[in-house]
């Protein structure tokens, strides 16, 4: 008897994975679990990697992460600005907006 294994995929809104500037692949299992609640660096990094790659609506991601519009735009304005270094909360001060 010939045993068929078969793989399902659930079915998602958008790409599954999506191809970085540096040429590594990011896909949803990059992105922090649903209701993350403690934000370090590199999880804010990856979320707005994501976005900005079209992983993931920025609608999308606010939902998940249960995050303020405002607070994403900061997030977005202190990478492009200062590169991820300054997402994390002991730069905060230094490099916030006056």
């Amino acid at each position: 008897m010939e045993m068929v294994c078969l793989m399902y995929l659930k079915k998602v809104d958008g790409p599954r994975a999506v191809t970085l500037a540096d040429g590594t692949v990011m896909s949803m299992a990059d992105l922090p679990p649903p209701g993350t609640r403690r934000w370090v660096a590199s999880r804010k990094a990856a979320v707005v990697r994501g976005v900005v790659y079209g992983l993931v609506s920025k609608d999308d991601a606010l939902k998940r992460y249960n995050i303020s519009d405002d607070e994403f735009i900061e997030w977005v304005r202190a990478v492009s600005t200062h590169g991820e270094v300054a997402l994390k909360a002991t730069m905060v001060q230094k490099y916030r907006q006056l």
